[in-house]
């Protein structure tokens, strides 16, 4: 699966949460609305192809509002992707959404 490939399946619905993920989008008052506004244009910040249960990728994308959203997702399954957790990015562990400081 590719980078345009994620963005279809976010930005039309075709994703699934992981228990985790669904609980922190609730926490973090993250709607399905802006997972899909984000979606369409993710770009790839961190790949992680030998992650420890399927291949997955970090991706940051902004919704309508300009709120920037992290997205670990994983794509191994060809007909949606999972999304193992997401978050609002913060500044002091990354500079623009896509750099991770160093300590």
């Amino acid at each position: 699966m590719n980078i345009e490939d994620i963005r279809f399946r976010l930005s039309t619905g075709q994703f699934e949460f992981s228990r985790h993920a669904f609980k922190r989008a609730v926490e973090r008052n993250i709607s399905e609305k802006e997972i899909r506004e984000a979606g369409g244009a993710v770009e790839i910040i961190e790949d992680y192809p030998d992650d420890k249960y399927s291949p997955s990728c970090l991706v940051l994308g902004f919704t309508q509002n300009r709120r920037p959203l992290h997205l670990q997702v994983c794509y191994s399954n060809v007909e949606t992707v999972k999304v193992v957790t997401i978050y609002e990015p913060e500044s002091e562990e990354w500079i623009d959404g896509r750099i991770r400081r160093r300590p």
